[in-house]
């Protein structure tokens, strides 16, 4: 038995990433995981400064409290969350949601995902979202434009 967000009966659902200045492509994930379910409730998982280094080999542009309100202030979330910082389970564990959305280029942390979710009680659906315009809206690429 799945956690209702709130006993409303919306569907949790599950994104994350680094966010580090929103763009269209951002905006279009978000909206693409909201059609997951008739009654979303999305939350947004921004990741750790020291994660993004650690995936990236950089870090991020912005410090992850104001990546953070940035994703807060877009509205498109209904719950912005800080990812962990040793352990990427537990705050997902703690969300418990539904489905979880990986943009098409996610590769970091998904390898067992499903798998280890379950082992910690959740069952969870994963779906992989489309690119939008991804010779475009890429943060690299727009730091170079």
């Amino acid at each position: 038995m799945s956690k209702k967000s709130v006993d409303t009966g919306k569907g949790r659902i599950m994104v994350f990433g680094t966010f580090d200045g929103l763009h269209k492509g951002h905006l279009n994930f978000f909206k693409q995981a909201r059609k997951l379910h008739q009654f979303p409730f999305l939350i947004v998982s921004i990741g750790r400064d020291r994660n993004v280094k650690k995936i990236k080999g950089e870090n991020p542009e912005f410090s992850e409290r104001k990546r953070l309100n940035l994703v807060k202030k877009c509205k498109l979330a209904d719950r912005v969350v800080l990812s962990g910082i040793k352990n990427h389970l537990s705050h997902i564990v703690k969300m418990h949601p539904e489905i979880i959305a990986l943009g098409y280029d996610q590769k970091a942390y998904v390898k067992n995902l499903k798998k280890d979710l379950k082992n910690k009680g959740v069952l969870v659906k994963i779906v992989r979202l489309k690119p939008y315009k991804e010779k475009i809206y890429k943060n690299h690429l727009l730091k170079n434009i």
